[in-house]
């Protein structure tokens, strides 16, 4: 028995394609809300819309290059920062259909952006935006990306170029106050 989580990628091989046309954005992700993602609201827990974003971020792994053998050669891609923004709650049973937009890449790190619609009516239910890591297991710390995956990620970025980046990226949190309010009780 499996006691860890899996993504409902796992054990698929990568799939790159390098005369395959690029989705801007990338739709490599759908799924169904299940009845162990409801919460005691009779709606998605709020863990499981990170759950859902990263089986996202998988499915684009494998699509990228990155696979069960890819990581048995010690590297792998890690998540340093997520940002998620609730819109909409989500229901038992309810379509889920996931996009990915590279914002940037360097050597050895990723800016990605997620949405997550409605299946039937395409409406946006939530988003995240991510910072992901190259890392040599091995070693344990960062690593470059290999020529072959910086060379997919450029194909990626410059068909996602003439996507508009998203408004609520790289926006802080935090309490907005209009100028003079102190947010105390008088």
């Amino acid at each position: 028995m499996n006691d860890r989580i899996t993504t409902p990628y796992e054990g698929r091989p990568a799939v790159w394609d390098d005369d395959a046309v690029i989705d801007a954005p990338l739709r490599l992700h759908h799924t169904t809300a299940p009845p162990e993602w409801m919460d005691y609201n009779d709606h998605m827990s709020e863990s499981c819309f990170l759950l859902a974003f990263g089986d996202n971020a998988d499915a684009f792994f494998r699509f990228l290059g990155i696979d069960e053998a890819y990581r048995a050669a010690g590297h792998s891609l890690y998540t340093s920062e997520t940002h998620l923004h609730h819109r909409l709650e989500v229901a038992l049973g309810e379509p889920l259909v996931m996009t990915l937009q590279v914002l940037d890449h360097d050597d050895r790190r990723l800016h990605l952006f997620h949405e997550m619609r409605h299946g039937e009516s395409d409406v946006l239910i939530a988003s995240a935006e991510q910072l992901l890591v190259h890392v040599d297991t091995e070693a344990g710390r960062s690593a470059d990306l290999p020529e072959q995956l910086r060379t997919r990620l450029d194909a990626i970025a410059a068909a996602h170029a003439a996507l508009p980046r998203p408004d609520v990226v790289g926006r802080p949190m935090g309490i907005r106050r209009r100028h003079g309010q102190d947010g105390q009780d008088g």
